[in-house]
């Protein structure tokens, strides 16, 4: 399984991305933000870090980055894609997910271990969990705060589509301690904390985070052996 990770200028988790992708088994492939096409890949990952400067809005530029065309039509189709903080950020802004992602309410930079409760285990990026299950996961973010008018966010909760959610304390003051929505379809999925930075037992909080990246393998598979 090839999995492209995407570079911005300015992207600075994306070598811990690629590293988690090889380590859930699947090829990582590079992707440059001015590439046309992706390169025939099975899915994406937009990393954290930032982007152009995140000048205007965090992703507001990086949206209309030459690669995203191709993105935006793959993720409508179905293509699984991942963001991760500023990929979720960028998610946001060409409409792939609903909401935004304003500054943190307490106005401080937040680097913390964080507690989640994985929510929605239908996604591609999230079958190897179980629903409820609590997880912790490296979060490190300045303008991490998830914002959506009460009618979506009515919507996000009636149709599950909130993916993870805080648990213990909402560290960037997030409407309804939400960490992460997907698209209706489930396969694009947004999370403001950084599983490609829980991948082990040695560095970070633990290995929890390279459960999104398997569910991904495993997903593929299940659909190759069904097909």
């Amino acid at each position: 399984m090839r999995v492209g990770v995407v570079t911005f200028p300015g992207s600075l988790d994306d070598r811990d991305a690629a590293r988690a992708v090889r380590a859930a088994g699947a090829d990582p492939v590079p992707l440059w933000h001015g590439d046309d096409d992706l390169r025939g890949v099975d899915a994406v990952v937009l990393p954290g870090g930032f982007s152009y400067g995140d000048y205007l809005r965090c992703g507001a530029i990086a949206r209309f980055a030459p690669v995203m065309e191709p993105l935006v039509r793959a993720a409508e189709g179905g293509l699984p894609v991942l963001g991760i903080c500023n990929g979720f950020q960028v998610l946001c802004e060409a409409h792939l997910l609903p909401g935004a992602l304003i500054r943190n309410d307490s106005r401080l930079f937040v680097c913390t271990d964080q507690r989640l409760r994985v929510e929605r285990v239908d996604t591609p990026w999230t079958t190897g969990f179980t629903a409820g299950e609590e997880i912790v996961v490296p979060l490190k973010n300045g303008e991490g705060g998830y914002v959506a008018d009460e009618r979506t966010l009515d919507q996000l909760e009636d149709e599950g589509r909130v993916v993870v959610r805080y648990v213990g304390s909402n560290p960037n003051g997030s409407y309804r301690d939400i960490a992460g929505v997907s698209n209706a379809r489930g396969n694009v999925v947004g999370l403001m904390p950084h599983p490609e930075h829980a991948i082990d037992d040695v560095f970070g909080p633990g290995a929890a985070g390279l459960r999104f990246f398997t569910s991904l393998v495993g997903a593929a598979l299940e659909q190759a052996v069904s097909a």
